[in-house]
């Protein structure tokens, strides 16, 4: 999947509106480019120090997948 230039270093991108995160380097670029396009252009995505997934869920992200629909909400920050 190619990544976007704002997240190149990114594995784990979190959508604030969802409380998704989503796993990058184990992506299927066809069922997610839309998803993280997306994240990239509304300006809502969060990268995580250090970028694993406990701190994710440190913050209170769920890891996506394909199963895991939720509603956009405003982001708080």
């Amino acid at each position: 999947m190619q990544r976007s230039t704002k997240f190149a270093h990114t594995r784990y991108l979190g959508d604030k509106r969802t409380q998704l995160v989503y796993d990058v380097d184990s992506l299927d670029a066809e069922t997610y480019s839309e998803i993280i396009d997306d994240i990239v252009n509304q300006e809502v995505g969060l990268c995580f120090a250090p970028d694993t997934l406990p701190e994710a869920r440190n913050r209170g992200y769920k890891l996506a997948t394909s199963a895991k629909v939720r509603r956009h909400r405003q982001p708080h920050a």
